[in-house]
């Protein structure tokens, strides 16, 4: 995802610009990947040769590029999304809903070729997903299909995690700390810092934890709040990992500091998450108090799941860059989760 940093520095930059369609008008420009994905809600990941019901499947637009610029346009930001799709139902499906969401879509349609396309298996009771995925190589953007004009002046912002860490000791881990990644997925995450940093002049890296908001993960079955609450009202009873520390964010509040911190021009690496820091375990205990949910809640340890993600015990970030920078701090956690939970209609007396 690209902001261009000129049209983003004032209040009023959607206002002014939003009657506008020349090419370097716009506030997010993303490109990249969009798919159209089949969400598969199964009540356990099936085991080897067996058979497990489906709770339900929907058809859905997704892709992260894609699903970025529909975000930022809901945000307020003028949102220009360019990229590959098929001439078959997968690429009309995907121009429609950029159409319905107002996004100025630039979809270059490639005959003969189908849109890239996904099952996404998630399991009820744990939120993690396994992905089966198909895309056609012409899909691939080439330079030279992406006007110039529309990327100089831009910036690189690029979302990473806490999972770069290895997480094994017991203090904050500040933006100049070495990165240790311990799973492939880390690893991936921590080269893609890389490749952003090398993008160009200006380029900005923001590090954040254990995200949650009002639209949730289509492809895990909602946030975590939604999840645990889910698994409390139908199983009576919940089991959560008490061994490891972050510190929750929400992401209207991630949204604007990462805005503050573009119109601030911070480049390289900085850490933005709520304030404060808690277990998974505390966390989900919070989420069911401010919801008035009594629940027996068990402790648990963690453990390398399915998955192969070896998650750091200790996620919780500081951020001497950002404070250095003169960036106001996320509020703390249990603030944000409380305001969540009340503009979500989830708190006590409303579920």
């Amino acid at each position: 995802m690209s902001a261009a940093k000129k049209s983003v520095r004032g209040t009023n930059a959607h206002s002014a610009a939003s009657n506008r369609t020349d090419a370097t008008q716009c506030d997010v420009l993303a490109i990249g990947l969009n798919a159209a994905d089949t969400l598969i809600r199964v009540p356990r990941f099936p085991a080897f040769d067996s058979k497990t019901k489906i709770l339900s499947s929907a058809l859905l637009p997704g892709g992260q590029a894609a699903t970025a610029a529909v975000a930022c346009q809901r945000w307020g930001l003028r949102s220009r999304y360019v990229g590959k799709i098929g001439n078959d139902s997968a690429g009309r499906l995907q121009r429609q809903e950029f159409a319905r969401e107002g996004v100025e879509a630039h979809l270059i349609e490639v005959p003969n070729c189908p849109s890239q396309s996904a099952f996404i298996i998630v399991d009820e009771c744990t939120g993690e997903r396994t992905i089966l995925w198909q895309r056609d190589d012409r899909l691939d953007l080439q330079a030279e299909e992406l006007p110039q004009e529309w990327i100089r002046g831009a910036r690189l912002v690029h979302i990473s995690t806490n999972y770069v860490f290895d997480g094994r000791r017991e203090e904050p881990y500040g933006e100049e700390d070495l990165p240790a990644p311990r799973s492939v997925y880390a690893l991936s995450k921590l080269a893609g810092e890389y490749a952003a940093l090398a993008y160009g002049e200006g380029s900005l890296v923001v590090r954040t934890a254990g995200l949650y908001g009002r639209h949730g993960s289509a492809s895990k079955g909602g946030n975590f709040v939604q999840r645990m609450l889910t698994r409390a009202r139908e199983d009576g009873t919940l089991r959560v990992v008490a061994d490891q520390r972050l510190a929750p964010t929400f992401t209207a509040d991630l949204a604007e500091a990462i805005l503050q911190a573009i119109r601030a021009e911070a480049e390289g690496v900085i850490h933005l998450t709520a304030s404060g820091s808690c277990s998974w375990y505390e966390f989900t205990r919070a989420i069911m108090a401010e919801a008035g949910v009594e629940v027996p809640i068990e402790p648990t340890a963690t453990v390398v799941g399915a998955d192969g993600i070896d998650r750091p015990l200790n996620g919780v970030l500081a951020r001497p860059l950002a404070d250095a920078l003169g960036l106001s701090a996320l509020r703390p956690w249990e603030d944000a989760l409380s305001d969540y939970l009340q503009s979500a209609g989830l708190t006590a007396g409303a579920i």
